[in-house]
């Protein structure tokens, strides 16, 4: 038979156990990142690049080197000069996370999706997706 002593410790460990399972998975994502994104800084974005990046821009799907990739996502500034960004949902675990997002640009509002992954202490981004919404 329960008891509330027995209740209320379920209750604890279960409201513990949430805690950190939520800020595992809500780990911070780099500011440089967010407000690259925000001002179309596309040199300091590809800081965060890892050295091969699989890269989607509208209807370009490639996986490239940092360099080319740097190019790709200036040009995609260029014509499409950011206003602002706004995090939609975010997760992961220990060592990678992802971000799905909202780009707004002078021309439209385009999905965005990334994902990080921990490499010797820093977050690289190995995928990112700039889509048409």
């Amino acid at each position: 038979m329960w008891t509330t002593k027995k209740t209320v410790f379920v209750l604890f460990i279960t409201a513990v156990l949430c805690t950190a399972i939520s800020s595992e998975t809500t780990a911070q994502v780099p500011d440089e990142i967010i407000k690259s994104l925000k001002t179309g800084n596309a040199k300091t974005l590809s800081e965060y690049f890892n050295q091969n990046i699989e890269l989607v821009v509208l209807e370009e799907d490639n996986v490239c080197s940092k360099a080319q990739a740097q190019q790709i996502v200036g040009k995609f500034f260029s014509n499409n000069s950011p206003e602002g960004f706004n995090i939609i949902h975010q997760g992961g675990k220990e060592g990678a996370q992802y971000v799905v997002g909202n780009l707004v640009t002078n021309k439209g509002i385009f999905r965005t999706y990334f994902l990080l992954k921990k490499t010797d202490g820093k977050e690289y981004i190995h995928q990112l997706r700039i889509e048409q919404q």
